[in-house]
């Protein structure tokens, strides 16, 4: 609880809220408001500052209780400008009615985010009477900006950015304003007038936040589209329109241009009928239009909706005081109850005048690029001969280099880098932030780090480094933001250990790492010897807890359960023998033995070529394994009960991936052999006794992967598609032959109502889009599939206005998707193609995937699946409990993180396996958690020791970005990396700088070819 009141007061002050000495700050009228009796329910509120705060309110409060707490929390004197905005269960955007109770509005308040936003614009911004109001308002305008709904002229947009620019950083300064630009987005399309956001900041020298947002808001009002929200609409010759409400009445805009405008006082009646929206004009010779003007809207919905707004704008700006409810009828009701509830804005302006309340000083939210920056400003004047050219090329570089962490350069390497670095930068008026030149940064307290800057760019983790393209934030520490173990426990952002089981032991772990030997070869064996746990604990899965599951089972067809036992009991008390002989060597090796001459065991070739050789022995064991995932897969599709044997099989806690992926572990692991001893032999010299039974075995090795490869591709194939199978609903044979998977991720759909968050499936035949479902299971549903053949692609950024978006044009429709960002847009678009390419090539057209009922029932584009938030799939202590519910899947991951992942990226993943002790900490704790950490399948899984038969639980990390701890945050410890995705943050500590190197190298993917490529590219170009 003590916990819970320091989070909600830091939250508070952030908009103002005051520290608490137990004496209140609040006016009169802002007092918190008195609650009826009964169960409290929290509610979560968005703020324009885009923080969250939570509030309880009785279960039959009205509205108003929770828009009074929200403006009492602020200290908001003029609160009645605001409203609170939410989605209802139609997806519909609608306005918090203050005189209904909240609970009968918003049916599922755990899974509902209200937005605290400014409801009514008033047309001249000197009646905002409070600098805080003014504030808020500004934070509006900075929003409606971002996403593209105050729509301008370059001249008018690169003046506003200015002057939020100006509130924000201050002054100008040549090296601020370009960095700040280049982490902050202000406009969709910003980059073009740049240079023009710079100019206007040049000349604010001197002005106040307070006069800067009166700059702000003095040039939006005087736009077209301010204040506007357009509500899709056709005349009754069908020509699209939108409607929307001002303070001076009713507007029509047929794109984004006013074509007409009804006065308040040339209005006699609005209402509505169905789908029509009617308003009736007053009598005048003079006008040429019809008495009753009539709109047809998407439903009456929508038309009641924007009624309702009607009413009560011309409630706020035209009545001097709020309207009486009318009284109750005896018998009948004829029309709407609903009335404006609130002050008028005359009531407003009357109370601040008479009243003049105390004014509280508030906290303007900054930029984190400032608070963080590392670097002094300079001053542009003695930089101004560089060369215009000179500063966008090292712009250009910032951001292209805050992207990368190389974490196995040579010295010689990083000398070199950092020389081109310098050289190149060194002119430049842009001065980065000093961690961009250290691609590698040793951790914090390693020798050799002490007169070297910590902290550095990080890069998103994914399986080959570029599966989510995104940036995270720029900043080094997150600083405001809470620890993981105040967060809502989700199984997509937080690994659910507390801190119960820590376990303070520095000291012992410090003595036994002394004593281990430092030869690189000592921590690749150890690194085959910790993945060799790893491995026969999975096999264990097949060969003693699957088969236990179903072996009482009469249903489970007896010819499955004798060919999985026969090609996988063999293999695995195999590899219990070569387990048990690398535990001996290493512990010869570590000198833990009687050993009389020490030398003879510190090499692991011999092992390696001992065993292989065996396992060349069981290639027919192997080959018989795609065998053995066929026809588990034919027994499931023709039995419902052999289906449901390894559905419930799946749920159990040491099935933590799915099933098919257990009987692909072996095939897998002869990559993990080939890699290990190309690591050997890379490290001995030829010279080495060791040298060659390691270049021996890998040869045996590669023969193997060469001999099972085909197979190996095949069954990566059909494994995805039979997860895929489980994650849709709605198709219908997904497996036919010849099909391929491709890519899976989110990309937004542009539809009747805008651009709707869609899952697409590509294959090399066809395109299938989905929205997340309710079902039980967490499937996804399928609402079109696109054929590849004959498909065209075309960028259509400019003609849609929507950033990333391209048009699919298939034989039967055509489809508008837009990315998150321009590197997810280049890999879709890539794979798309490269997809076309085959379909051409194929045959002929693709088989149907959608299923009958949805071929004759098309579903509607506007209906899509409930979306739920990271933290809302977080109700369940475990993330691994969900995973029956299939909720922790890759799929589900890349919908809530809004990324996507391809084929390439998971092959590579199998690769990336990893295995060891890790010492976990949380942000704000003071001890360090020894655990057993496996990394797979883009996700870390936690376990007490490697002896456990199942993890404690998951943390999928697509989206997660890999840094060092920079100085300020105190981890005063060797060898420590530190993982964050928003405000979820945990340090891991590892036994060696081998074992460092190795977890930050699979975690982020070493990509320094990519990195000297560009340097010397750059060098090339510009300075030779």
């Amino acid at each position: 609880s003590t916990r819970r009141e320091q989070r909600s007061s830091t939250a508070g002050q952030r908009l103002g809220a005051p520290e608490s000495f137990g004496v209140s700050t609040l006016e009169p009228g802002l007092r918190p408001p008195a609650q009826p009796p009964g169960r409290q329910v929290s509610i979560r509120v968005q703020m324009l500052d885009d923080t969250q705060e939570v509030f309880q309110i009785s279960q039959r409060s009205p509205g108003k209780v929770l828009f009074d707490l929200v403006c009492a929390h602020l200290n908001l004197v003029e609160g009645d400008y605001f409203g609170l905005e939410y989605q209802d269960q139609r997806k519909m955007t609608v306005w918090l009615d203050l005189l209904k109770p909240t609970l009968k509005q918003i049916r599922r308040p755990k899974n509902t985010i209200l937005r605290f936003v400014v409801k009514f614009f008033p047309p001249d911004h000197t009646q905002l009477m409070e600098e805080l109001t003014r504030y808020l308002f500004a934070l509006q305008i900075k929003r409606d900006l971002a996403c593209g709904r105050l729509i301008c002229n370059d001249t008018s947009a690169a003046l506003m950015v200015s002057h939020i620019i100006q509130s924000e950083i201050g002054d100008f300064d040549e090296t601020q304003s370009w960095q700040h630009l280049l982490h902050n987005k202000y406009l969709p399309d910003q980059d073009a007038i740049r240079d023009e956001i710079i100019d206007c900041h040049r000349e604010h020298v001197g002005q106040t936040p307070a006069e800067s947002d009166y700059q702000l808001l003095e040039i939006a009002r005087r736009l077209e589209m301010y204040g506007v929200r357009l509500h899709p609409a056709k005349d009754r010759e069908g020509t699209k329109l939108s409607l929307a409400v001002a303070n001076s009445g009713v507007l029509v805009f047929q794109g984004n241009t006013k074509i007409n405008s009804f006065n308040w006082s040339k209005i006699r009646k609005l209402s509505f009928k169905r789908k029509r929206f009617l308003i009736k004009l007053r009598a005048d010779p003079t006008n040429a239009h019809h008495d009753t003007l009539e709109f047809a809207m998407a439903s009456r919905d929508c038309c009641k909706v924007f009624w309702k707004i009607c009413v009560e704008y011309h409630a706020f700006f035209r009545l001097f005081e709020e309207p009486k409810p009318k009284p109750k009828p005896i018998l009948f009701t004829r029309g709407s109850s609903f009335r404006f509830s609130g002050r008028t804005q005359k009531q407003i302006i009357d109370y601040v005048k008479d009243s003049e309340p105390k004014k509280v000083p508030f906290e303007r939210k900054h930029s984190k690029m400032l608070s963080n920056s590392s670097m002094s400003p300079q001053s542009a004047s003695t930089r101004s001969h560089v060369p215009k050219e000179v500063m966008q090329l090292a712009v250009h570089f910032i951001v292209e280099a805050e992207f990368l962490f190389v974490s196995n350069l040579t010295l010689s390497l990083i000398f070199s880098c950092h020389l081109l670095l310098l050289f190149v930068l060194f002119l430049t008026p842009a001065s980065p932030p000093l961690s961009i030149f250290f691609f590698y940064s040793r951790p914090s307290g390693s020798p050799g780090s002490e007169n070297s800057p910590l902290g550095g760019p990080h890069v998103a983790v994914n399986g080959n480094g570029s599966v989510n393209g995104q940036r995270m934030g720029s900043t080094g520490v997150l600083g405001a933001e809470q620890s993981p173990e105040v967060q809502p426990l989700s199984p997509l952002t937080s690994p659910l250990l507390t801190e119960a089981g820590y376990v303070r032991n520095d000291e012992e772990d410090e003595a036994r790492r002394k004593k281990f030997p430092t030869d690189k070869a000592y921590f690749i064996a150890k690194e085959l010897l910790t993945t060799e746990r790893t491995y026969l604990k999975d096999l264990q899965v097949i060969t003693e807890s699957f088969q236990s599951a179903v072996g009482k089972d009469e249903a489970f067809p007896d010819s499955v359960r004798s060919l999985i036992s026969a090609n996988y009991d063999p293999v695995y008390k195999f590899h219990q023998g070569f387990l048990k002989e690398t535990e001996q060597r290493l512990a010869q090796w570590e000198g833990r033995s009687n050993a009389h001459i020490k030398g003879d065991y510190q090499r692991i070739g011999d092992v390696l070529l001992k065993n292989i050789q065996g396992l060349r022995q069981l290639t027919i064991h192997l080959q018989k394994h795609s065998e053995c995932l066929v026809e588990l897969e034919r027994a499931c599709r023709s039995s419902r009960k052999v289906e449901t044997l390894c559905r419930d099989f799946e749920q159990q806690r040491v099935c933590y991936l799915p099933l098919n992926i257990f009987l692909l572990r072996p095939l897998h692991r002869l990559l993990h052999y080939k890699l290990i001893l190309e690591r050997l032999c890379k490290h001995y010299p030829p010279t080495h006794d060791d040298f060659r039974d390691c270049r021996a075995a890998l040869a045996d090795i590669s023969e193997m992967v060469l001999q099972l490869q085909g197979i190996m591709m095949k069954m990566e194939n059909f494994q995805k598609l039979i997860e895929l199978k489980k994650d849709l609903t709605g198709v219908e044979d997904l497996m036919s032959p010849g099909r391929e998977f491709i890519r899976l991720g989110c990309l937004s759909k542009l539809s009747g109502k805008g651009l709707q968050q869609r899952m697409f499936f590509l294959f090399s035949d066809c395109l299938v889009y989905t929205s997340r479902g309710m079902t039980p299971s967490n499937q996804f549903k399928v609402h079109g599939q696109l054929p590849l053949y004959g498909m065209t692609i075309r960028e259509s950024e400019e003609e849609w206005g929507v950033p990333h978006s391209f048009t699919l044009f298939g034989q039967r429709q055509s489809v508008v998707v837009a990315a998150s960002c321009a590197s997810e847009m280049e890999r879709w678009v890539e794979d798309i193609r490269m997809a076309i390419d085959l379909a051409e090539q194929s045959s002929g057209l693709n088989n149907d995937l959608l299923s009958t009922s949805l071929s004759d029932n098309k579903l509607s584009e506007d209906g899509g699946g409930e979306q739920e938030s990271e933290d809302e799939l977080g109700g369940s202590r475990s993330s691994l409990e969900r995973q029956g519910h299939r909720g922790n899947t890759t799929v589900h991951v890349c919908w809530h993180r809004n990324t996507s992942v391809s084929m390439v990226d998971f092959s590579i993943a199998v690769e990336n396996q990893l295995s060891g002790n890790l010492l976990r900490k949380f942000k704000n704790s003071n001890g360090w958690q020894k655990l057993w950490v496996v990394f797979t399948n883009f996700s870390l899984f936690f376990y007490k020791s490697h002896q456990d038969d199942y993890p404690l639980a998951s943390l999928p990390l697509l989206g997660y970005s890999v840094t060092v701890p920079s100085e300020s945050e105190n981890i005063h410890k060797d060898y420590v990396f530190k993982l964050h995705f928003k405000s979820h943050v945990y340090y891991f500590r590892s036994e060696s700088e081998y074992t460092f190197e190795r977890w930050v190298q699979f975690l982020s993917s070493s990509i320094y070819q990519v990195v000297l490529h560009y340097i010397f590219k750059l060098f090339k170009q510009n300075f030779l």
